[in-house]
C-alpha cells in the first residue's frame, strides 16, 4: 500500500535547460594511436627507439648485469652442496609409468654425472681470469664470469666462456666469493673460494 502511494505521487516534470550543453563527441581511441605513430614515423622517432632499443639490448648481451653481493676471495672457503630434491608430485615417463614417486628423494648425482668443473671469476679481474684460464682448459672446466663480458673475453682468449645470468648458480651453490670452484665428490658437489696470493 505505501509504495504503491508512493510511486502514484511522484510525478516526472521538465524544468528546462540549467545550462548550456555539448554533444558527446569521443575520438576514436585506435585513430588517435595510428595518427600519433604515422606522425612518429614521419619524424623518425619509431627508427630512432628502435635504435636505442638495439643498442640497449646489445650492451646487455655483451656486458650482462654483474652479479650482486660477490667480493674477492680473502679466506679458503670449502664446503659441500647436497643436490639432493624430494618430489612434490609423481613423475611419470611417456608411457605413463611413474619413475619417481611424491615424497621421494631423489639425488641428480645417482643418474649423471659432473664431467667439468665449474669455475666462477671475476671478468673484469685479470688476475681471476689469469689463473682459471692457467689452470682449467676447456675439457676440465667451465669458466663462468659473475662479472665482465663473456664475449670480449671469447673473442680475446679464443675459447668459451659463460655468465652466471641473475646470480641462479652462485645464489644455489651459496658462493660469495671469487675465484670459486664446484666440483663432484660422490654424492655432492665440493665448492671452494680460493685465495689468489698476491692478488687480495
Amino acid at each position: 500500500m505505501l509504495s504503491a502511494g508512493l510511486t502514484s505521487s511522484i510525478q516526472a516534470r521538465d524544468h528546462g535547460t540549467v545550462a548550456q550543453t555539448f554533444p558527446i563527441i569521443e575520438p576514436d581511441l585506435l585513430a588517435t594511436i595510428e595518427t600519433r605513430l604515422k606522425g612518429m614515423e614521419s619524424r623518425g622517432e619509431i627508427d630512432r627507439m628502435n635504435a636505442l632499443f638495439a643498442k640497449r639490448a646489445e650492451a646487455k648481451i655483451r656486458r650482462p648485469t654483474p652479479v650482486s653481493g660477490i667480493s674477492p676471495a680473502t679466506d679458503e672457503r670449502v664446503w659441500n652442496y647436497d643436490p639432493t630434491i624430494t618430489i612434490d608430485k609423481d613423475v611419470r615417463d611417456q608411457k605413463g609409468n611413474v619413475i619417481a614417486r611424491a615424497g621421494q628423494s631423489v639425488n641428480p648425482l645417482d643418474f649423471v654425472t659432473m664431467r667439468q668443473a665449474l669455475v666462477f671469476v671475476d671478468g673484469d679481474s685479470d688476475a681471476q681470469m689469469a689463473w682459471a684460464t692457467k689452470h682449467y682448459g676447456d675439457l676440465k672446466a667451465k669458466i663462468i664470469l659473475v662479472k665482465g663480458s663473456p664475449i670480449e673475453e671469447m673473442t680475446a682468449r679464443q675459447r668459451r666462456f659463460y655468465f652466471d645470468q641473475e646470480g641462479r648458480l652462485t645464489g644455489k651453490f651459496g658462493i660469495r666469493h671469487t675465484p670459486a670452484v664446484a666440483e663432484q665428490a660422490g654424492r655432492v658437489v665440493r665448492v671452494s673460494e680460493v685465495v689468489l696470493k698476491g692478488a687480495i
